[in-house]
């Protein structure tokens, strides 16, 4: 078969020729993959900055995809940190870390979704006691993971979900995926009284934001839960002793660790059968790309 294989953490992957994978023990299925997501997980697993890689190379990258095994089952899988990745013509699983697909669901699509998607829907399903009505502050919503972060709030019942970004004209399209308002960093004020934050970008931009939206609450004393799930502009944040002093503010994060696997698993089953709309890229064998 053919895979990506990357050599060190500064070398590109290069597509070759690549043993077929040996299940290692009774539980383990070795199957084909359809697609496998390029996601910023991916690429910062593959180049060893992410906190749950492993260091350890050569390495085929991909930590998710669309397979078929034997018996023609067409699954999303999750893998364990492995050599192994999704980025090959096969690859080994523990299907218990899979959902089992529809026949005529689209592999690209699933494999563009999933990864993006989970993130939000864990975040309000398993981190944070999140009900229907309340309010919702997506920051770094005109990315892949922030555009199905305003869907699935609304999917899970929020009465106000407020898109925050950079790019007005990337902002200005997410009404139709179900924002009540986009607003930029400039105008952080205005999203005072969410109840929730979901932050795709951390960071100094994250910090600044703080004080002018908390300083802007009706109520200081109503809680507001800040859910850190993203770092794309940067991985510290010098979150100023105000912001902790003068509301009732609670800073969680999400992501690989802070929640039970098999929960992961019963969200994954549910996202996969209903993924929002995306524009996230996929690949089939990335490497020929």
């Amino acid at each position: 078969m053919h895979a990506a294989v990357i050599q060190a953490s500064d070398a590109p992957p290069v597509y070759r020729d690549h043993p077929d994978p040996a299940p290692r023990h009774g539980g383990e299925l070795a199957v084909e993959v359809l697609a496998a997501g390029l996601h910023h997980l991916t690429r910062a697993k593959a180049n060893g900055s992410h906190y749950s890689g492993n260091g350890v190379y050569p390495l085929v990258p991909g930590v998710d995809g669309v397979v078929r095994d034997e018996e023609g089952n067409v699954r999303y899988v999750v893998l364990d940190d492995t050599a192994l990745g999704t980025f090959a013509d096969r690859t080994l699983i523990d299907p218990r870390r899979s959902v089992i697909l529809p026949g005529d669901t689209d592999p690209v699509r699933i494999a563009a979704a999933m990864n993006p998607a989970m993130s939000s829907w864990v975040a309000l399903r398993r981190r944070v006691d999140f009900h229907a009505g309340q309010r919702v502050l997506v920051l770094g919503a005109t990315g892949n993971a922030g555009r199905m972060a305003v869907q699935i709030a609304k999917l899970f019942g929020a009465a106000q979900v407020i898109a925050a970004g950079r790019d007005a004209t990337r902002l200005g399209a997410l009404t139709a995926l179900g924002a009540d308002e986009t607003i930029t960093f400039d105008r952080i004020g205005h999203a005072a009284d969410v109840d929730v934050v979901i932050d795709y970008v951390w960071g100094e931009c994250a910090a600044d934001a703080m004080i002018p939206l908390l300083a802007a609450r009706a109520d200081r004393t109503a809680p507001l839960t800040w859910i850190q799930i993203g770092s794309i502009a940067g991985q510290t944040a010098p979150i100023p002793s105000a912001a902790l002093r003068s509301a009732r503010l609670q800073i969680v994060g999400s992501g690989i660790g802070s929640g039970p696997p098999p929960a992961c698993r019963s969200s994954a089953a549910a996202s996969a059968r209903s993924p929002p709309a995306t524009s996230s890229p996929s690949c089939r064998n990335w490497p020929q790309r």
